[in-house]
């Protein structure tokens, strides 16, 4: 019996450390996150990365929520002003690069926010900050924060926010972003790891080919992409 109580305990703690593993936006909540108060069909698995096939990129495959009650806005963003993202979560790989985007398409494109090389995320919570355009599209749209981690097997991982920008009046940033850059003129995001013949270097913080405007650079190491990449 004593055995048995040990061997369902441990399994417990392995289930634990199993749903605490890897990283998570947690603000602006993303779409079936357990943050997001509008989630009814949680995605236990937000933590995990996209499939290694890209048949669930982007946004774990979640985009048909888009324009239901699950799929209501979360933040309330205003154009030409500063915002962040907050990750969260225990196991960060040694960092990576990240990058947080926008889609005013229903994901079938991403236009870049700002890039991060380097200690993008780090264990625990931590938010990471960029200016939104001053002429960003208004009205609904989706917000993406990429990672590509560091250390570990190579993937991809991807977390999305529903969320209204609506007009602004000049600009504020404390870190003296570039609000002014046309959106029009933002980079793609970085894809890679999801079967499209794009791939990232282990031990190395990805350095994205285009970064957009003010690149945030925390990397010891750095690597280009490497395979058929399109930027």
């Amino acid at each position: 019996m004593k055995t048995s109580i040990l061997a369902a305990a441990a399994a417990l703690v392995g289930f634990v450390s199993l749903a605490q593993a890897h990283m998570e936006m947690m603000y602006p909540p993303p779409l079936r996150s357990g943050y997001n108060p509008y989630t009814e069909d949680q995605d236990w698995d937000m933590i995990s990365p996209l499939q290694s096939d890209g048949q669930d990129y982007p946004c774990r495959g979640s985009l048909h929520l888009v324009g239901t009650p699950q799929g209501r806005v979360v933040a309330e963003w205003t154009a030409g002003q500063e915002y962040n993202v907050t990750i969260t979560g225990n196991t960060p790989h040694s960092g990576g690069s990240c990058q947080v985007s926008l889609s005013t398409d229903h994901g079938n494109s991403w236009r870049v926010l700002r890039s991060y090389i380097g200690r993008c995320p780090v264990m625990g919570s931590s938010s990471y900050a960029f200016m939104l355009p001053s002429d960003a599209p208004t009205g609904q749209v989706l917000v993406g924060w990429s990672w590509f981690n560091n250390v570990g097997n190579r993937e991809m991982y991807m977390n999305c926010a529903v969320i209204n920008i609506k007009p602004g009046q000049g600009s504020s940033s404390s870190y003296g972003g570039a609000a002014g850059e046309p959106y029009a003129k933002r980079p793609a995001m970085f894809a890679a790891n999801i079967g499209n013949g794009c791939g990232t270097e282990e031990g190395f913080d990805v350095e994205f080919p285009q970064m957009g405007p003010d690149p945030e650079f925390n990397s010891r190491g750095t690597h280009p992409p490497v395979g058929k990449c399109a930027y």
